[in-house]
């Protein structure tokens, strides 16, 4: 079994650790260690959405992942999987809004919370052309408990809408708990949400 002792590092690196032990050398069972959630989410989930088999066990403040890759025929997990995916092609476009906020514009902060949450709730009227919703640095702060538009992102993820929060920001600003709404993620799905997409608008 591979060990990779990703401690200490933050998103994406035990991502990024762990892709290339999968991708290029082929492991079949791989233990991750890491001393965060957010990063045990992250390695966790991409683990499973490449059909490897799980389990986790905490030691103190250290997480650690172990990975095996299921036998063929078997059945692969599906409660977590990958939240980037290529999308079929149709005649909408595929459009990533980046929020690294949770208010719009600058000069006056009450005006500009108002704002994004005008902002949030006349997303709708993008339709199908919305593809994925990505929460950075202050604008995870949207997707947690309190938020004023949260009722607003769970009815946008019940139809279908990819929301993605940040892992290192909501665990920067202790709120890993507090999330819910969203997948938390890390820049390695972000890179790659931007990648796909057929435009990004940051806000």
């Amino acid at each position: 079994m591979k060990e990779i002792d990703a401690r200490g590092l933050s998103c994406p690196a035990p991502v990024l650790q762990t892709k290339a032990a999968i991708e290029r050398e082929g492991v079949e069972s791989l233990l991750v260690v890491v001393d965060n959630a957010a990063a045990q989410q992250n390695v966790q989930r991409f683990m499973e959405s490449k059909g490897y088999m799980t389990t986790l066990a905490q030691e103190g403040p250290d997480y650690r992942i172990t990975g095996r890759a299921a036998a063929p025929g078997a059945k692969t997990p599906v409660s977590a999987p990958a939240p980037v995916r290529e999308a079929p092609r149709s005649e909408h476009q595929k459009i990533v809004i980046l929020c690294a906020t949770d208010r719009l514009g600058y000069g006056d902060d009450a005006l500009g919370q108002k704002l994004m949450i005008n902002f949030i709730k006349t997303l709708k009227e993008m339709g199908p052309d919305l593809w994925q919703l990505v929460f950075v640095n202050n604008g995870v702060k949207l997707a947690i408990d309190g938020s004023p538009v949260l009722d607003d992102l769970k009815a946008y993820e019940k139809e279908g809408l990819t929301i993605l929060v940040c892992g290192t920001c909501l665990d920067h600003f202790d709120l890993l708990d507090r999330k819910q709404v969203g997948t938390t993620t890390n820049m390695l799905d972000i890179v790659t949400a931007m990648q796909l997409a057929d435009k990004t608008i940051t806000i």
